[in-house]
């Protein structure tokens, strides 16, 4: 088990929770390493309200901002949902490792997650930018 300081508070609006509930259900026979991490993400979240959430925090469709801490290499990405995803357009998968790592965590906060072969990696969200109801975006 990995320890409690890897996983940092998350927050999640009740809509993302209630489409990745039924996303990881969906998949859980067809990935079943991203169903139980994300699944356990899902269990340990707060859920609230959308016009309640900090803008600091990871939602779908959030462009993020992210460090490896341990190569120190700096990304960007967009969290979306499987049929959405395209590694060349920076559009990361929830269903990924890296994906459900990110969902709900805060600007400033790190959280240690396992690639599919295992190997622990941390990393640290920088900047949170998610879509404006309306379509903008609003950066925090």
């Amino acid at each position: 088990m990995r320890p409690a300081d890897q996983f940092p508070p998350i927050v999640l609006t009740a809509t993302d929770h209630d489409r990745l509930s039924a996303l990881v259900e969906a998949v859980s026979d067809k990935l079943p390493d991203v169903y139980e991490y994300l699944t356990a993400e899902l269990d340990r979240a707060t859920v609230i309200d959308a016009g309640e959430i900090a803008l600091a925090a990871v939602t779908m469709g959030a462009r993020v901002a992210f460090r490896d801490e341990v190569t120190g290499q700096e990304r960007t990405v967009t969290l979306v949902y499987p049929h959405d995803a395209d590694l060349a357009a920076g559009r990361v998968s929830v269903l990924t490792p890296i994906g459900a790592a990110l969902i709900g965590v805060a600007n400033g906060q790190s959280i240690t997650w396992y690639t599919r072969t295992g190997e622990a990696k941390t990393l640290t969200v920088l900047a949170v930018e998610r879509p404006a109801e309306d379509g903008g975006a609003v950066a925090a």
